[in-house]
């Protein structure tokens, strides 16, 4: 499992998705970006920057 918080991106925003598939994230976050930040086009250094912050998630022991 994989996750992006989109804090780690633009400060104070708490949104976060979880996904076995990385492309998968990039989709939600790029969908989360137009609709909540307001981003019209989803450039590729937006999608390399989504990417590098895309974290395996650890398991709760």
């Amino acid at each position: 499992m994989k996750e992006f918080h989109c804090g780690s991106l633009v400060p104070g925003c708490d949104w976060h998705t979880r996904h076995e598939e990385e492309a998968e994230i990039i989709r939600r976050a790029a969908d989360h970006m137009r609709q909540t930040h307001g981003e019209t086009v989803i450039r590729e250094t937006m999608v390399e920057a989504i990417r590098s912050r895309i974290e395996k998630v650890r398991s709760a022991a």
